[in-house]
């Protein structure tokens, strides 16, 4: 389902009038249908991501689909795995050693997740500009996997993967579903936005710090969460 000018003001907080300017400099990427501005939930929340913008939670419900529990970015990580020393090189040979080191389930097809993550990067780089970069496919609800998985990969030395400094880190996120992945997407930008998270990844912290700082991260958010529904009932 595309959103609405109206939709995606609101998602990113800002005025129908901001957003239609940003996507008339050609900053915000929109399709013109019927003469009306529609947006992607995945292009929104990535263009979000990219700039440090928070977004409403609204962004992740699908209409019409069944809410299922999704399990916590820390779990995925687990599920991914923590990569050191991961050869440099360019953005294809990089991206490809990243997906033959992802753990995955036998019979899993990694030339089709290689093609699909760097079709995604030919669209635009996924790169955060902070020295962080979330290489992901474009289409995650054609993936045969059965929970969500980020990877994450620390590559030697540091590379250029798009505008910006160096990539120190590389998150490899993928999704057996579109709500999934933008679960994924809205975790990973919280997450890397905090500092403790962001400088454990900078200096390649271990495993175990790595995660705590993710779970700290969860548990905060869990707790504005609650303190949010509490204040609701009570009014």
């Amino acid at each position: 389902m595309q959103l609405t000018v109206r939709d995606a003001a609101r998602l990113l907080g800002v005025s129908e009038q901001v957003l239609e300017r940003w996507v008339r400099k050609g900053e915000l990427p929109a399709q013109l249908v019927d003469d009306r501005y529609r947006f992607n939930r995945i292009e929104l929340l990535e263009w979000a991501a990219q700039r440090k913008m928070p977004v409403s939670a609204e962004i992740l419900e699908e209409p019409g689909l069944a809410q299922r529990a999704l399990p916590p970015l820390s779990q995925a990580v687990r599920a991914g795995g923590i990569h050191r020393g991961l050869p440099g090189g360019d953005k294809e040979a990089l991206l490809r050693a990243m997906i033959d080191r992802l753990p995955a389930t036998r019979g899993f097809d990694r030339e089709f997740l290689f093609r699909m993550v760097l079709a995604r990067e030919h669209l635009g780089s996924t790169s955060l500009g902070n020295g962080i970069a979330i290489p992901h496919p474009r289409e995650p609800i054609v993936l045969r996997v059965d929970q969500p998985v980020v990877a994450i990969y620390f590559p030697e030395p540091p590379v250029a993967f798009g505008p910006g400094p160096a990539v120190h880190t590389l998150c490899l996120l993928v999704s057996p579903s579109t709500r999934a992945h933008l679960h994924g997407l809205a975790s990973l930008a919280t997450a890397l936005r905090d500092p403790d998270v962001a400088a454990t990844l900078a200096s390649r912290a271990p495993d175990a710090e790595i995660l705590a700082a993710i779970e700290r991260v969860e548990a905060s958010l869990a707790t504005a969460r609650e303190d949010g529904t509490a204040r609701r009932d009570g009014a």
